[in-house]
């Protein structure tokens, strides 16, 4: 199996640390406000990382943490921290707060079919967690302490920027631009461990004791110290969005590795961004959909998911409602597929054991999943399958064995009921008509009609059915 790393910057034959054990991190969302469809294309796509770590034999142990205290909104040290930001927005606590919106998340989630980490990780139940290891890096001399924040003083970690192949003098002098709200904060890349709730954040409503007076956490402190305390000093992957690769992941290297002296992460996963219409999702131009907008346009969820496995991972995506009209289609037109197989087939259960040919398309998908997450190769190669030869017992039993990596629950599939709109069910019924009196011109002219209006007529015994094309 071969994986892109962003850290090497080439694509890597995968090999863990401990196999067939594998160690995964995935950064998780910052609970301030509704789990969005760009959120929901980078899990899905984590989730196939880790069906096709399972598909090829591993014992992979996720976590993923819920930031619920630390985040700014600058993503720095600058702005207000966005759970306090969305509690004052939405007249409620920040506690009730992250709640409804972590509740929000999981659920959606589970709507996408993404199996659920072995451990969902709460900054706020792991105060003491980033306390100690606060400890360990000022002990170490990494840190520094104004009247505001603790800092980690990048200056004194020599491979700052690797993951990013910035270099110091380069961030540095891009920094120095941005506004700076602590004067005694050194250098302006340096970023803050633990925040004092004094000055701008005097009035901070989640706050917690510490050596350094009260105060909360960084949000990348929170990361490294839930990382390592389930998943140890060393993981094989991390995964994470490529906004997080220039500041966030930087500083969980920086911390991480000053701290531990170790190579903090084997393997660094980044998924690109989903763009909505060519344009960056944003409430303000009205284009910020979440899975229940997905659901009230009567679009399946997995019709989503299969849409996102139509792009590559690492590539741009451009959302529009036609792409997941047509994707909704696709998963229609492939569940009702399936189920006719299963009126012919006799086993169910996924084997092994294929003919020749059948063979040879499992081998083909195995090829594009193995080389860094070719899924819509992969996709092609399930069509393909479908539309094969080989017997519907092979087939579904492929299908399904395919379908443990792009999780499209199709091992649940169940008829499509289509509702039929009354004009066309009152054009079959004339057609019906023409046919049973042998008025086969008129028959043939009223089902082109219907099929230029995107449905289907099979002819069965003694009866019709009409379908969506």
């Amino acid at each position: 199996m071969k994986l892109y790393n962003t850290a090497s910057r080439k694509i890597e034959e995968f090999e863990p640390l401990n196999p067939p054990k594998v160690n995964f991190y995935s950064c998780g969302p910052t609970v301030y406000d509704y789990t969005h469809i760009g959120h929901l294309r980078t899990y899905v796509n984590n989730d196939v990382l880790k069906r096709t770590l399972n598909f090829f034999g591993y014992k992979v142990k996720h976590v993923m943490n819920i930031t619920d205290v630390g985040h700014l909104t600058g993503d720095s040290d600058e702005g207000e921290d966005k759970i306090d930001k969305g509690a004052v927005k939405r007249g409620t606590t920040v506690w009730e707060l992250a709640r409804v919106y972590t509740d929000y998340f999981i659920s959606s989630i589970d709507e996408m079919n993404i199996i659920r980490p072995d451990v969902f990780s709460n900054a706020t139940q792991h105060i003491l967690e980033f306390i100690e290891m606060i400890k360990v890096l000022e002990n170490k001399g990494f840190t520094y302490e104004t009247g505001e924040a603790v800092y980690f003083d990048i200056s004194k970690f020599k491979n700052y920027g690797k993951l990013s192949g910035q270099k110091l003098e380069e961030k540095m002098t891009r920094a120095r631009g941005e506004v700076r709200l602590d004067v005694k904060k050194r250098n302006p890349a340096d970023f803050a461990l633990w925040f004092k709730t004094t000055g701008r954040f005097k009035d901070h409503v989640m706050r917690w004791p510490s050596l350094w007076g009260e105060g909360f956490p960084g949000w990348h402190i929170e990361c490294s110290a839930m990382c390592m305390k389930y998943l140890g000093e060393t993981v094989d992957i991390h995964a994470g969005g490529i906004d997080h690769i220039t500041v966030h992941h930087e500083n969980e290297i920086a911390q991480s590795e000053a701290a531990t002296g170790k190579q903090f992460v084997r393997y660094w996963f980044h998924n690109d961004f989903l763009l909505v219409d060519g344009k960056k999702m944003s409430k303000s131009l009205d284009n910020f959909y979440t899975i229940d907008d997905i659901k009230n346009r009567s679009v399946g969820q997995m019709a989503l998911r299969l849409l996102f496995l139509q792009t590559h991972y690492r590539q741009i995506m451009n959302f529009t409602w036609e792409s997941l009209s047509a994707a909704s289609n696709a998963y229609s037109r492939l569940v009702n597929l399936i189920c006719e197989m299963k009126k012919e087939a006799d086993n169910l259960d996924i084997k092994k054991d294929y003919g020749e040919e059948a063979k040879n398309y499992r081998q083909k998908f195995i090829d594009a999943i193995s080389d860094d997450l070719q899924t819509p190769k992969a996709v092609a190669v399930l069509w393909e399958v479908v539309k094969s030869n080989i017997s519907a017992e092979e087939k579904l039993n492929l299908i399904l064995e395919i379908d443990e990596v792009l999780g499209l629950n199709l091992k649940n599939a169940k008829f499509f009921a289509v509702e039929i709109p009354e004009d066309i069910t009152k054009l079959a019924q004339e057609r019906e008509e023409a046919r049973l009196a042998k008025d086969f011109k008129k028959s043939d002219e009223l089902r082109k009609i219907i099929g230029e209006k995107g449905y289907d007529i099979k002819d069965m015994d003694g009866e019709y059915k009409i379908s969506k094309s």
